[in-house]
């Protein structure tokens, strides 16, 4: 997946990062200064853009799915 990286803005790998390392879209948010739907926004495109699911929704949380996981390894997560 390293070699996608390559094509991903900058940005989505921030929000993704953050989200990723606070387990929430609302938590990144706030650490990135953008809104919640902004940080879903660029999750959303960036999962089409690699067209899979990247985290599991859950209520109060967000939880990483094996391609997630891959994603932040590859990131430096």
């Amino acid at each position: 997946m390293s070699d996608i990286l390559a094509t991903i803005p900058l940005s989505a790998i921030r929000v993704f990062e953050a989200a990723a390392r606070l387990k929430s879209f609302t938590r990144a948010a706030a650490e990135l200064g953008i809104t919640q739907a902004a940080v879903s926004w660029q999750v959303k495109a960036l999962e089409k853009r690699l067209d899979q699911p990247l985290f599991q929704r859950l209520p109060r949380e967000v939880v990483l799915t094996a391609s997630g996981e891959r994603l932040a390894r590859a990131s430096g997560e």
